[in-house]
């Protein structure tokens, strides 16, 4: 890092309040101008903290960890000053993560997340580098005012509690306060023997993008860019300068360019990826969690064996030998991977909310492939009946986090995720943090509304963006001809397309992901910090549902379904009806599925608000397939995709259950497998179970073959083909039929 420039002082476009910058091209630039590192310091926040550091390693810059901070003035609690912590090592991660926790946690009185003097001391602020902040810090604060004596018991302050690890920060972006914090800053740092550090204090990469960062902040704080009275907090000069250009702009004070190279190789803290942190599950001392996993399983399948032979449907002895084989096998593969206590902590909360009355979903996803989750109660679904396969849920050959699907009635899920709050800490559970985006639609209007353009105007314009969740300016632009048109000839249109497009995708909010919980295994602020509205009581992480799961931390889906809501409501009433009538209670898991008034209801298309039944398409496809069985409707949801309803896969599927087509296999080990779908291969168990009989793949390295299918990769899938064809040559199979197959 000799004769170099490191940026200490940099935020991203998750600086929600005044940032521009995009990681990717923050991290590109970084490189292609030789920066040995780069720090990204969002304000009260670490959002961008895994997305930074991966795109920075892989580009080869060294990443520095920080945020700014405001902390209140202990004089007027109304005055907040913002500094910059930047994590010289774990202990530094740890405090900063606690300290912005806490700042959302307690220190939002005034609407904004600030830390106050009284919680730094030595213990929770080792490991910390703080910069002074520049016009925006205390320090900095008190010498625009002319306060000289103030400034100083500040700088003593910072000194005693930080010794060298407190830096006072210069900038030169040509804001008119600059000036006098810049010379009483280098006299108290003359005064005290404190190092001074350059920064550019940055919100955008290049100069020409400072309308469109003004922009963004308008959007943000609601007003328009004429609007007089707006605060102007922000100049052109903000930007990613080269090092070059900031060691000229410095070359009166050497020693704050060479600061920041000193600064940044005093950071070293790395983020352990790759690594799981699962939580742990309470048991005896005297035992083991997979001891417990073990015997909890062996005694569910036992009891279930009981309640089958008392409700007349035991099954033989060779069944029995069939599910003991897999239940151990399974067990096996969860133990060898360490994750008994997930399924425990998963099967736990679910029989919490079951004995409590909440209505739990049946599982749905892979999880309904593991016989151990049936036993525990985790699924309603009896795997080996419908040849669900557990590696499709976990692979022995690819060790990846398990994950269940479990829906809980909408009105009383918040209960179940109050009930594992309390049950392993709330230090140590939290919902995932979303952050909502500048879409398409909304951004032209933004744009509209901040260059003062009358709303009829701007309504008209965001109308042409054709509706699509996954819409895009720049693909409205294809699409819409009148759009485009306008767009060529009309300069006001241009000019808020141009605009809209610099802005279009950049983090605007943060929010609350509509399932997921996390389950640490220690204090969450070990791994990241934790982000609450003002006035809100339960946090949520500062890492995204992807991010969390980098980290190593185990992510659990409490979703809410309000199907289960209106079955229990439904439920309700037949069963006070039943009451008063002195009749037995309904029980839904007695419900046959074979009902012959069940399917003449399905077969005429009358499943308005029937879950996943009730759209135009699926009533019209019902109609076709006219389902007669249990495991028809099962079909009919899968072939409701777009695959199988642009390849011809439904036609085929219905004309051969109808027998308008002959059903035929291309090799007699594919009938068992196929035989319940007439021929078609519809699921994915399927895929998996064909290239186990006919090209000898183990389950797990057909799941391999499945997942390969799923991203689309033509390298991948020509090595997968190869061992198929392989595979299949060594079991005697044509090379032309084995093709066909994989074709």
């Amino acid at each position: 890092m000799d004769s170099c420039f490191v940026h200490l002082h940099v935020h991203s476009e998750f600086s929600l309040v005044d940032g521009l910058i995009r990681l990717p091209s923050l991290v590109k630039q970084a490189a292609e101008l030789g920066m040995p590192a780069i720090a990204v310091t969002d304000q009260c926040n670490l959002f961008s903290l895994i997305k930074f550091y991966q795109a920075a390693r892989n580009a080869g810059v060294k990443p520095l960890i920080g945020a700014d901070l405001w902390i209140e003035s202990r004089e007027n609690s109304d005055v907040r000053n913002r500094l910059v912590f930047l994590c010289r090592n774990e202990s530094g991660y740890k405090n900063l993560s606690e300290l912005i926790t806490r700042s959302y946690l307690e220190g939002q009185s005034r609407g904004i997340p600030a830390i106050s003097y009284d919680w730094l001391g030595p213990q929770n602020s080792a490991g910390l580098i703080v910069l002074s902040g520049g016009i925006h810090g205390d320090v900095g604060a008190a010498l625009i005012e002319g306060n000289l004596e103030r400034a100083s018991d500040l700088v003593s302050y910072w000194r005693d509690l930080l010794g060298d690890a407190f830096y006072l920060e210069l900038t030169r972006t040509g804001r008119p306060t600059e000036g006098p914090a810049n010379n009483g800053a280098l006299d108290l740092a003359e005064k005290f023997g404190i190092p001074v550090v350059a920064t550019n204090d940055v919100r955008f990469l290049r100069a020409d993008e400072f309308a469109a960062h003004e922009a963004r902040v308008c959007i943000h704080d609601g007003r328009t860019l004429s609007d007089p009275r707006r605060p102007r907090n922000y100049t052109a000069e903000q930007f990613l300068r080269t090092p070059a250009e900031m060691i000229e702009l410095f070359a009166d004070v050497p020693q704050a360019i060479e600061n920041s190279v000193a600064i940044a190789q005093r950071c070293t803290h790395e983020i352990e990826l790759g690594a799981y942190h699962l939580p742990v599950f309470p048991v005896d001392p005297a035992t083991t969690v997979d001891a417990v996993l073990r015997s909890k399983t062996q005694a569910a399948l036992e009891a279930w064996r009981e309640k089958l032979k008392s409700k007349g449907t035991e099954k033989d002895a060779k069944q029995w030998l069939t599910y003991d084989g897999r239940l151990e096998r399974e067990l096996q593969v969860i133990v060898e991977m360490g994750f008994s206590g997930y399924f425990l902590i998963v099967a736990d909360f679910i029989q919490w909310a079951k004995d409590h009355k909440i209505p739990v979903g049946p599982g749905r996803g892979s999880g309904a492939g593991s016989l151990a989750a049936f036993v525990l109660g985790i699924t309603e679904i009896d795997p080996l009946d419908y040849d669900l396969l557990f590696e499709r849920f976990l692979n022995p050959e690819r060790v990846s986090m398990p994950d269940f699907d479990v829906d809980f009635c909408m009105e009383r899920r918040d209960e179940v995720i109050d009930y594992v709050a309390e049950r392993y800490g709330r230090d140590k559970v939290a919902q995932i943090i979303t952050y909502g985006t500048m879409a398409a639609k909304a951004v032209v209007r933004d744009v509209g509304r901040v260059l003062s353009f009358p709303y009829g105007f701007v309504d008209q314009l965001a109308k042409l963006i054709p509706f699509d969740p996954n819409m895009t300016l720049t693909r409205a632009l294809d699409e819409e001809p009148l759009l485009k048109q306008r767009y060529d000839a009309e300069d006001d249109v241009r000019a808020i397309l141009d605009l809209a497009l610099t802005l279009e995708g950049l983090a605007r909010n943060a929010g609350k992901h509509a399932g997921g919980v996390v389950i640490a295994p220690t204090a969450l602020t070990d791994f990241m910090p934790l982000y609450c509205e003002q006035g809100g009581t339960a946090a949520v992480t500062q890492l995204d549902m992807g991010d969390v799961e980098t980290v190593g931390l185990v992510k659990f889906d409490f979703l809410g379904l309000r199907t289960l809501t209106i079955i229990d409501w439904s439920l309700d009433n037949v069963n006070e009806k039943l009451a008063l009538e002195g009749s037995d209670q309904l029980d839904l898991a007695d419900l046959p599925l074979n009902d012959p008034a069940t399917f003449k209801l399905i077969q005429d298309a009358q499943t308005t608000a029937v879950f996943q039944l009730e759209s135009r398409g699926m009533k019209e496809l019902i109609k076709r397939l006219r389902p007669d069985r249990f495991e028809d409707l099962i079909a009919l949801v899968a072939l409701f995709r777009p695959g199988p309803l642009q390849s011809g896969m439904v036609d085929d599927y219905v004309d051969r259950k109808h027998g308008r087509a002959s059903v035929s296999y291309l090799n007699p080990k594919l009938e068992p497998i196929l035989k319940p779908t007439h021929g078609v291969i519809l699921y994915q168990e399927q895929v998996m179970q064909i290239a186990q009989e006919l090209a000898g793949y183990t389950l797990g390295a057909a799941d391999l073959l499945r997942r390969a299918m799923g991203k689309k990769k033509a390298e991948e899938m020509a090595q997968q083909r190869q061992a198929f064809m392989d595979g299949s040559s060594a079991n005697g199979i044509d090379a032309e039929i084995a093709a066909q197959i994989f074709d």
